[in-house]
């Protein structure tokens, strides 16, 4: 299997979902999976309840409990995504997966947490087995044009409109 780049991104609710829903697919076909979380902390999410019982697909979290603020992120934020970078170029490399979901990647790319040129340089360089999906809002144009599939999920309406929060088990 020749391994593309996919890139999700748009200010509508599913990009992660998408990502996941595809980790699944592929789970059914024997393909294993890593979904690296950039901006979240773990084991709070119902996807990380539902992926500790699938064998070939794992996740792992970077991340705190509270959001990042991108106009004066810490120097906690800054090391986490390049921690989470980090191990994101091992996993893509290491030649134990066929998927690797950079989930959230977007949003550290474009409030500069992360430089897009490293991430560029890693999916030049990435074996080309390798299927590598970035999920988040905002994706830089320069991730756009380098892959090789990229969906915009676009908000028309969402239930925040009428003041509906988040649901467990729906977002989160």
């Amino acid at each position: 299997m020749k391994g593309l780049i996919e890139v999700y991104t748009g200010s509508g609710k599913g990009k992660s979902t998408a990502a996941f829903g595809l980790t699944l697919r592929a789970s059914g076909r024997g393909l294993k999976s890593i979904i690296i979380q950039f901006m979240k902390q773990g084991n709070t999410y119902g996807e990380h309840f539902a992926i500790e019982k699938i064998d070939n697909i794992e996740i792992v979290s970077f991340g705190k409990p509270k959001f990042v603020n991108f106009k004066n992120p810490s120097k906690e934020d800054i090391d986490l995504v390049s921690e989470a970078f980090e191990f994101s170029k091992n996993a893509i490399n290491g030649g134990k997966y066929d998927i690797v979901i950079l989930d959230e990647i977007n949003i550290a790319l474009h409030f500069k947490l992360l430089d897009v040129e490293k991430a560029i340089d890693l999916l030049k360089n990435k074996p080309e087995h390798v299927e590598v999906v970035l999920t988040g809002r905002l994706a830089p144009k320069e991730l756009i044009e380098l892959a090789d599939l990229v969906s915009e999920i676009v908000e028309i309406k969402h239930p925040y409109q009428k003041g509906i929060g988040a649901r467990e088990g729906i977002e989160y």
